[in-house]
């Protein structure tokens, strides 16, 4: 049993707002909860995030280590 009066009230169904609009209820000590971020608008979990290799970095270890054959890299260019 908890002691009285130490522990913040409880909202079983507390609010997550994002972008003006409830998008999920949750437990929590806040009545609502605003958030700019959830896993509805977030691209990990809506499968639009790509992954981008702006420097070549993958190619420049994969040389490094003998992982890639060279002519691969200049049928590419």
């Amino acid at each position: 049993m908890p002691k009285p009066d130490i522990h913040p009230k409880w909202y079983p169904e507390a609010e997550v707002i994002c972008n003006g609009e409830v998008v999920m209820k949750v437990g929590s000590t806040q009545p609502t909860l605003h958030v700019d971020v959830w896993s509805g608008n977030h691209p990990f979990y809506t499968g639009t995030q790509k992954m981008i290799d702006t420097e070549g970095r993958v190619e420049r270890f994969l040389r490094k280590y003998g992982m890639i054959d060279e002519s691969q890299t200049e049928d590419k260019k």
